[in-house]
């Protein structure tokens, strides 16, 4: 079941932004932005626990936690929705654009919208405006692109949590239910949202009679399409029970599989629909999908490779690899507590690591260069010794201490060389700097891989779905300067980032990098963002043996050179 705190973290999110654009106080500000964090971050649903329990979480805002549970928002955050208009609410979401800005350019121009803003920079309305040069007003418009490609989409992070929660809110009404289409498939943005179910038709009322619902788009005997208060539509199918494998295999997709299947089917007189696969009015198959599959001759193909990107010729040979999966991950590299900027307590996440399961698992707080989290070798230090002494307590844990680094615009990492030595693991990360040349970046990136004490480049690309573009680099280069100097590409889990996105994963293992699949948290659920980034690597085509953190123990520190 889906936890509340996320929605209350977005409230108190969004509370805090209109609070700095109204000229509210910054200390104010933080202390919001804070008590969202540890919300969000917070193991239990909020819900059902007394607010005042999350840590960071006074009195004053514990009460509008406790309005907003009570009927979804809080009267401050009503009051400043009225004095904002929507229009510049949403100028803060272009990218490079902050709420001063915004409310700047709507006091100064009447800009209240991304479109007036996209309006007003190509009639010129912005030049002599401090602030507002020729490459800004450049970035602004190639973020305002960016931002409405995104409003159609999701990432796979909402979409989950949102499929699941419909699912668990129907499940009880339903012989069979599952989600389908693209957020099966694992792409890393959704549009809308497949559920599937074996059921009567009663359970269409009660899907409209969800709290969820903000609006019913079509409602009908085998269909209904909602639209939820997010925005996201939703669509439920009733499919007739023997007929389940048949409408699992259509209604996931992707199109271009499903008509190579159909091809194949009619290159043999049959038929493939939503129900079944047929011979004349014979039921070839249509219970399960590997049964499909298994009658045009083939393998059953996983969800995340039906792109038609050859996973059916590879099916009908018998080649299609072993997919890395969940269970494949012996640890996770690259984590983090809140020494710098994570939530939970470094024996809050090796607690919850160890009840995962992990054979090893890497503490790897920011680096100094990194200044906003004012981090120092001192503190380091005090670290690894608490580190040495909650060893005794995890024997079948390896606890490894490493660090994020922070690659500079040069390539340089925070620490020199002896310093580095010290740690059982690097992760070395872009962090600023994001619009270098891709000349520049491209040499950052191998400068960083040359570093013989860098063991990971963590979230290559630096995107952030919907609110940063990746970088500009060679990728071949930098994957062939991977592959040479060994150092492993991350699969950075969190949904917002999904980074490595397949695609480069394809192009970097063929120049025979290898990746490292971490979940980048921050708090203990986020532990749990490791199948996203499984989700990646499957649509790659990863093998367990193309991830370090499937290898054991000895094989990775043999790995990292320790």
């Amino acid at each position: 079941m889906a936890r509340a705190n996320d929605d209350v973290a977005a409230a108190l999110e969004e509370y805090a932004e209109l609070f700095a654009m109204t000229g509210g106080d910054a200390f104010r500000v933080r202390s919001y932005q804070k008590a969202a964090k540890a919300i969000s971050g917070f193991p239990d649903d909020v819900a059902a626990v007394p607010v005042r329990s999350v840590p960071g979480v006074g009195e004053a805002i514990a009460k509008k936690v406790e309005e907003y549970l009570q009927r979804g928002s809080f009267r401050q955050l009503d009051d400043l929705r009225g004095r904002v208009p929507e229009g510049v609410r949403r100028l803060t979401r272009v990218p490079s654009l902050g709420p001063k800005k915004a409310v700047l350019l709507f006091q100064e121009l009447g800009i209240d919208s991304p479109e007036a803003l996209a309006e007003a920079i190509r009639a010129g309305r912005l030049k002599g405006v401090r602030g507002f040069g020729a490459k800004t007003e450049e970035n602004l418009l190639r973020g305002i692109e960016q931002m409405e490609r995104a409003d159609t989409r999701v990432h796979t992070g909402v979409a989950m949590d949102l499929a699941e929660r419909v699912i668990a809110s129907l499940e009880g009404g339903a012989e069979r239910i599952a989600y389908a289409g693209s957020l099966r498939r694992m792409k890393d943005t959704v549009g809308d949202i497949d559920i599937l179910a074996v059921a009567p038709q009663s359970l269409m009322d009660d899907f409209k009679a969800q709290p969820y619902v903000a609006e019913v788009i079509a409602s009908g005997g085998k269909k209904t399409s909602i639209r939820t208060h997010q925005g996201l539509q939703v669509d439920l199918r009733l499919v007739p029970a023997e007929s389940w494998g048949a409408g699992l295999q259509y209604f996931t997709g992707s199109q271009a599989h499903n008509v190579h299947l159909r091809e194949i089917a009619v290159k043999k007189g049959w038929k493939l629909s939503e129900y079944g696969l047929f011979d004349g009015e014979r039921v070839v198959a249509a219970a399960s999908e590997e049964e499909i599959y298994r009658a045009l001759g083939m393998e059953w193909i996983p969800p995340a490779l039906r792109e038609d990107g050859g996973e059916i010729p590879a099916a009908l040979k018998g080649g299609l690899p072993e997919l890395v999966t969940l269970e494949d991950l012996r640890g996770d590299l690259h984590t983090h507590t809140d020494l710098t900027d994570g939530i939970a307590s470094l024996e809050e996440m090796v607690a919850a690591a160890h009840a995962l399961g992990h054979s090893y698992y890497a503490v790897t707080d920011h680096a100094p260069d990194l200044a906003m989290h004012r981090m120092t070798l001192e503190k380091m230090l005090a670290q690894r010794e608490q580190i040495r002494r909650l060893q005794g307590k995890y024997p079948d844990m390896r606890i490894l201490h490493g660090a994020e680094l922070n690659i500079g615009p040069d390539g340089s990492v925070d620490w020199p060389a002896e310093v580095l030595a010290g740690f059982d693991v690097c992760v070395a990360s872009v962090h600023s700097h994001f619009t270098q040349s891709r000349e520049e970046m491209t040499r950052r990136f191998v400068t960083a891989c040359e570093n013989p004490h860098v063991h990971v480049i963590g979230h290559p690309t630096t995107r952030l779905i919907g609110r940063r573009s990746p970088v500009d680099a060679d990728w071949d280069e930098v994957f062939r300067a991977a592959a040479r100097t060994g150092t492993a590409m991350e699969i950075d889990s969190f949904p917002d980032r999904s980074d490595l996105p397949a695609d480069l994963v394809r192009l970097a293992r063929h120049h025979g990098v290898k990746f490292s699949i971490d979940s980048d948290a921050h708090a203990v659920p986020h532990l749990g963002n490791r199948r996203f980034g499984v989700g990646i690597a499957q649509r790659a085509w990863l093998t367990p043996e193309d991830v370090i953190n499937t290898w054991p123990l000895e094989r990775l520190l043999g790995f990292l050179g320790g």
